[in-house]
C-alpha cells in the first residue's frame, strides 16, 4: 500500500525536496566534517563550490531587505504557551519599528516571530537549515531560504541583522546568542545591540558570568555588559532601534572623516 504524499518523511537539502527512499542517512554538514571518505581529496574542492553557491544565494535573496533584527528562540515552545505570544509581540513591535523580521524559520518561537511580522504587515523571513529530523519552514515566512551548511547560514543571521533579540531556548539558541557576542566582543562586527527578553530565564545565567567568569577574569570587565536583559517586548525593541541609530551616527561619521582625509 502507498503512503500519502502528506504522511512520507520530507526531508530539504538546500533547495532541493527529497522524501522515501531518497532521503538521505546523513546531513550536508556532517559529510563535510567527516574524514572517513577516501576520496576526501578529491570530493572537498567541489564543496566549495557548493558552498560557495549557498553565500551566493543567501546574499541574493537577502540584499535587497533593508533593516532587519534576527529573533532567536526554542523550536520547541508551542502555541499557547506564554513565551510563543511573547514572540509574537517582539515581531509586531519590530515591525511597527520598521524592522523585518529574521528567524531560523522552522516551528516553535520562531514561528511565532514569524507570524507576529507576518499579521503586522512586516518583512517575514525565514532562513531554514537541513537537519536530520526535518522541522521545515512554517506557514508563516513571506522570504524563505532553506541552508545546508549551519555556518553559511549563521553569516546571514548576522550580515543583514542591526540587531539580535534572544528568546528563551536551547543549545541552538546559546550557539547562536554566544556567537552573536563573541563577534561583538572581537570586534569582527560592529557592536550591534543583543538583547534578551525574559529575566527568570536569563537571569542565572547572566548571573554566572558575571560571578563565576567575570571575576576570574576570563572575559573582560566589561563584557557581559554587552548583553541587555528585559522583560517587555517594547523595552527590546527599544534597546535595538537606539543601538542601531547610534551605529548609523558612527558610520556616517567614519565616511564623513574618510572622505575628508582623501581630500586633503
Amino acid at each position: 500500500m502507498s503512503i500519502p504524499g502528506s504522511a512520507r518523511r520530507t526531508h530539504q537539502k538546500g533547495p532541493v525536496t527529497l522524501r522515501g527512499q531518497m532521503v538521505p542517512a546523513t546531513t550536508t554538514d556532517e559529510r563535510l566534517l567527516s574524514n572517513d571518505e577516501d576520496s576526501w581529496v578529491h570530493s572537498d574542492p567541489w564543496r566549495v563550490m557548493r558552498i560557495q553557491s549557498e553565500f551566493v544565494e543567501g546574499f541574493g535573496a537577502l540584499a535587497e531587505l533593508g533593516p532587519a533584527v534576527s529573533v532567536f528562540g526554542s523550536a520547541r515552545i508551542k502555541p499557547g504557551d506564554a513565551e510563543y505570544s511573547l514572540a509574537e509581540e517582539v515581531a509586531r513591535e519590530l515591525v511597527e519599528a520598521g524592522y523585518a523580521v529574521i528567524t531560523g524559520g522552522g516551528p516553535g518561537l520562531m514561528e511565532a516571530a514569524n507570524k507576529g511580522a507576518h499579521e503586522a504587515g512586516g518583512v517575514s523571513v525565514g532562513l531554514g537549515i537541513e537537519l536530520p529530523f526535518e522541522q521545515g519552514m512554517n506557514s508563516f515566512v513571506d522570504l524563505g531560504v532553506d541552508f545546508r551548511y549551519f555556518f553559511v547560514r549563521k553569516t546571514m543571521f548576522v550580515k543583514y541583522a542591526s540587531g539580535f533579540i534572544v528568546l528563551p531556548g536551547g543549545f541552538g539558541t546559546f550557539d547562536e546568542l554566544f556567537e552573536a557576542i563573541t563577534l561583538v566582543q572581537t570586534g569582527k562586527v560592529r557592536q550591534f545591540p543583543i538583547v534578551l527578553v525574559g529575566t527568570e530565564f536569563w537571569g542565572g545565567l547572566l548571573d554566572w558570568l558575571r560571578s563565576t567568569v567575570r571575576e576570574r577574569g576570563l572575559v573582560g570587565e566589561h563584557d557581559v555588559d554587552l548583553l541587555h536583559l528585559v522583560d517587555s517586548p517594547a523595552e527590546a525593541v527599544r534597546i535595538v532601534s537606539e543601538g542601531a541609530a547610534e551605529l548609523a551616527r558612527q558610520e556616517s561619521e567614519a565616511t564623513a572623516d574618510a572622505a575628508a582625509e582623501g581630500a586633503e
